[in-house]
């Protein structure tokens, strides 16, 4: 087969035999060269691990001894430190221990005083004993020498120097009670004010109600959320303009108006029926009812005020003082209407007045305008007789009236007729019975028990209730109740009717001792 071989394939295949035979030993000579480098960097490498190693070492070495340098001079500062601080501490137990034993010796000696006191007060004691033995015996030898001398016993020394005593201190306490009245008269106006303060903050009585709260019916519960409007504002609205305050809760088919000025809870109280009624509640026409309610009031407060005038019969009055006079129709006084009373005050001292010929006309103006200050005590500040008094100043009603407006509470003393007359038919006025709160069958039982109260007293001989129970005039019995006796007695009737008796305003207690001596001319 190889002879019939062409001559060109044989050359061809003997030089890829060649080629191929090249190629492997290039390629062992290759991986020979490789290899020879590889094993020269392996051996520059562990050279080069070698020196660093070494490196590191030596470092290491010179650290340590660095640390080591470094470890001992901490070491030796803290132990100086150390020895410092001990030393330190050594000298203040040293401190502690003197100071102590300072305080040991200090306390030896004081137990030694104590002792000695104690020693000193023992034979003190003694000594006081033995010394009140002996004034024991002179006591009761001088004693012995006194009844001799005197002629009584002990007993009735005892009982002559307590009965002498005793009057003494009659006299004492009677001076010392009329001392106290004076100056308890002189804080009681301070005193009052701030007890009437403090009930008026505390108190919330049946009456206190039925003077500041009026109801308005409602047709409707419903119709509460419609008062109350969108977020409140229809409520706010009616509030703001009249200066009263709605109360609104679960009360059926009412709301409540509480205000102290009367005469606004009325502009409010006709305001709200007549929205009630109209239906339409919005600001704007809350508004309108307010001024449209307000000027209603205003016109029935003329009105009201004129009804007066002409019911007493007074003329040539100041437009002023006429609204003045409508507006007490809004006003009460221990649940007795002001305008009322004012007028009933007008009538009778017009009566007076004409029994003993006094000024008919001035006595009933006096009497009509005599509370008008109260008109205006939710306005100005002072008491209504202050405010009376400027008003009628301001309006130049007569010099007598308006002594009488001053002097009808017993601010200022009487000097007219007219004074005197409108002082009394004020009293008549607010004392009779069932005019201020007070059924005709309490009062009586009240001026009964005042009467009792007083009686049951020694030495008491009769006794009368007056000025519908603001006044009880007790007469004593001269032989048994003394002028001293007369301040102590009052004083035990006043503690008494405070204790067991409830009553308005106050009572004065009158005490009368009189001695009388009867002889004939024969």
């Amino acid at each position: 087969m190889t002879k019939h071989m062409p001559k060109e394939l044989i050359i061809i295949g003997g030089g890829l035999v060649l080629a191929i035979i090249v190629g492997v030993v290039a390629f062992i000579l290759g991986v020979n060269y490789r290899k020879k480098v590889a094993e020269a960097e392996l051996g520059s490498a562990e050279d080069e691990a070698k020196r660093i190693l070494s490196d590191a070492i030596k470092e290491a070495e010179s650290r340590k001894k660095e640390a080591l340098v470094e470890a001992r001079d901490e070491i030796h500062k803290n132990r100086t430190e150390a020895e410092k601080e001990i030393k330190d501490r050594r000298n203040d137990v040293q401190r502690l221990e003197r100071r102590v034993q300072q305080k040991e010796e200090s306390v030896d000696r004081k137990l030694e005083n104590l002792e000695k006191k104690e020693e000193s007060l023992q034979a003190k004691i003694k000594d006081a004993e033995k010394k009140l033995n002996e004034a024991e015996i002179i006591k009761n030898s001088q004693f012995e020498m006194l009844e001799k001398i005197s002629g009584y016993t002990a007993e009735q020394a005892k009982e002559y120097l307590l009965s002498s005593l005793e009057n003494e201190l009659i006299h004492e306490k009677a001076l010392k009670i009329n001392e106290y009245n004076q100056k308890l008269k002189d804080e009681a106006d301070q005193k009052a004010k701030e007890v009437i303060a403090c009930a008026i903050q505390k108190c919330a009585s049946d009456y206190v109600g039925e003077v500041t709260v009026s109801v308005v019916p409602l047709p409707n519960d419903e119709m509460k959320g419609r008062i109350i409007g969108r977020e409140g504002r229809n409520i706010r609205t009616l509030e703001t303009l009249t200066g009263v305050d709605l109360i609104i809760d679960d009360t059926p088919e009412a709301i409540t108006l509480s205000s102290h000025d009367a005469v606004k809870r009325e502009v409010a109280k006709t305001a709200l029926e007549r929205l009630i009624q109209d239906g339409r509640i919005h600001p704007a026409r809350i508004e309108e009812m307010v001024e449209k309610s307000q000027r209603e009031i205003d016109a029935k407060i003329k009105q009201d005020g004129e009804r007066a005038v002409l019911e007493t019969n007074v003329h040539s009055m100041h437009p002023e003082l006429i609204k003045l006079l409508g507006r007490m129709r809004y006003r009460s006084s221990y649940g007795q209407n002001v305008l009322q009373h004012s007028i009933e005050v007008a009538n009778l001292a017009g009566v007076m007045a004409a029994e003993l010929g006094a000024d008919v006309a001035l006595a009933r103006r006096a009497g009509l305008i005599h509370d008008i200050g109260k008109a205006l005590t939710h306005e100005i500040e002072g008491s209504h007789v202050k405010i009376g008094v400027d008003v009628a100043r301001k309006y130049k009603e007569n010099p007598a009236v308006i002594h009488a407006i001053e002097a009808h509470h017993g601010d200022v003393e009487p000097k007219t007729l007219v004074a005197f007359i409108v002082q009394a038919a004020d009293a008549i006025s607010a004392a009779r019975p069932g005019a201020r709160r007070e059924n005709i069958e309490n009062y009586i039982k009240r001026l009964e028990k005042l009467e009792e109260i007083a009686n049951s007293f020694e030495g008491v001989e009769k006794c009368f209730a007056i000025q519908a129970g603001r006044e009880i005039r007790v007469m004593v019995r001269p032989e048994i109740i003394s002028d001293d006796k007369m301040t102590i007695l009052a004083r035990e009737i006043v503690n008494k009717i405070e204790s067991e008796l409830e009553y308005p305003g106050q009572i004065k207690v009158n005490m009368i001792r009189e001695s009388r001596t009867t002889d004939y001319a024969k």
